[in-house]
């Protein structure tokens, strides 16, 4: 039962890589360069029409895009790796209202600093568009410092406290979007202690160590 994962280093499929590190099931990786644009391919968006990164195929050949929807896809198929509480918890709620609001507000300002010029047709906007993107996204993380609960601590690191879920593979890679992991530690002490948990953990290590070497 393998599945393929289609992504890039650094990019959103790496809490889809690390999702099904945790698990432990086995995954075909196919590189999809962003640098080069490869996901604006024709011969990629026959896979994927929205051109985006990243894509899992199924083992049943089931195409699943969007990073948010392929982390609970995988959540409901392998409910044994208890990725997030089961309904009715509220943990379960909670997590998924902060992983809902970076991925609907965080990544239009991530795709506004990496393309600028679509969101103008004067290029001499392009600078601050970009600028005013990234300050717009540096927000999100702020505001979720403040909302989301977070301890903070090394006992309790995670959204929901000592208990692991997948919100915090989400949390932690996205918020290092951007520059997060220069200004994050300053400004976000709370998320960086998330992400250092994340981090930690043996599945994920090899894993993080490949998107994010150093």
């Amino acid at each position: 039962m393998t599945y393929i994962l289609y992504g890039d280093a650094g990019s959103g499929s790496g809490p889809v890589e690390m999702a099904l590190a945790e698990i432990g099931a086995p995954v075909e990786l196919r590189a999809v360069p962003f640098a080069s644009g490869a996901q604006l391919t024709a011969e990629y968006r026959r896979i994927n029409p929205m051109g985006r990164i990243p894509t899992l195929i199924l083992p049943d050949g089931t195409v699943v895009t969007e990073s948010l929807a392929i982390l609970l896809t995988l959540v409901d198929r392998h409910p044994e790796a208890g990725l997030l509480p089961a309904p009715p918890d509220a943990g379960r709620a909670r997590a998924l209202r902060w992983m809902t609001l970076a991925a609907t507000e965080g990544y239009p300002h991530v795709t506004r600093a990496d393309f600028p010029e679509r969101f103008s047709a004067d290029p001499a906007h392009a600078t601050a568009i970009r600028e005013r993107a990234r300050e717009m996204y540096r927000d999100l993380w702020r505001l979720i410092e403040a909302e989301a609960g977070l301890a903070g601590t090394p006992d309790a690191p995670f959204l929901l406290g000592a208990r692991f879920s997948v919100a915090d593979l989400y949390l932690a890679m996205l918020s290092r979007w951007l520059g997060g992991a220069d200004w994050l530690p300053g400004e976000c002490p709370k998320l960086t202690v998330l992400g250092q948990a994340v981090m930690a953990r043996p599945a994920v290590a090899p894993v993080w160590a490949r998107h994010w070497p150093g």
